[in-house]
């Protein structure tokens, strides 16, 4: 037999899923908490007894994304064998590759206020692990100045590769070439 709370649980998961589904196909715009009840054939009021409004729906996907990629960066560090410097490789392009998967979910992301509690300690999750892995390639003294030159170049790579502005075609470069070399100058000049 089910438990209130499992069933409960059960619908909260199916909602965010849902919520994600509609996210990725059609945007923020696209995510109603009637669409979301619809979606998974709950009553139109079930959403609101695991949310607040629509705006804590879309901050849960963002503070989840940011979870999950604190998580990758964390396992990309924790990983035997590769360098330092290709591990941070990996860093950089999994935040990247969240841009390109997912460009509604990585635009959320960042434009979840940033004082928002779980947000922010989310996020300060994924800041802690990225410098712990920039820290292993440029030293601990260094890693502040280096993580936030890293996250923003990512940030300009990704948002120029979505919006098509950032092509081989018009480049000769990729948004991937781009992280390789960005690494490679960072590790060499250590």
């Amino acid at each position: 037999m089910v438990t209130r709370a499992e069933a409960a649980a059960t619908t909260r998961t199916a909602l965010l899923a849902a919520a994600s589904d509609l996210l990725d196909t059609g945007g923020p715009d696209a995510v109603t908490l009637r669409a979301v009840a619809a979606r998974v054939g709950v009553s139109r009021g079930a959403p609101y007894g695991h949310f607040e409004n629509k705006e804590a729906l879309l901050a849960r996907l963002a503070i989840d994304a940011w979870t999950s990629l604190a998580q990758e960066v964390e396992r990309l560090r924790a990983a035997p064998g590769p360098t330092p410097a290709a591990r941070l490789e990996g860093a950089v392009s999994t935040l990247v590759g969240v841009a390109r998967r997912r460009p509604h979910l990585y635009a959320l992301m960042f434009s979840t206020p940033a004082d928002e509690p779980q947000a922010a300690q989310a996020a300060g999750r994924l800041q802690r692990a990225f410098l712990d892995i920039v820290a292993d390639v440029v030293g601990p003294s260094q890693a502040l100045s280096y993580a936030a030159l890293l996250m923003s170049s990512a940030h300009g790579i990704a948002g120029l590769e979505v919006s098509g502005h950032l092509s081989k075609e018009k480049w000769t470069v990729d948004g991937d070439e781009l992280v390789r070399l960005l690494i490679a100058a960072i590790a060499s000049a250590r």
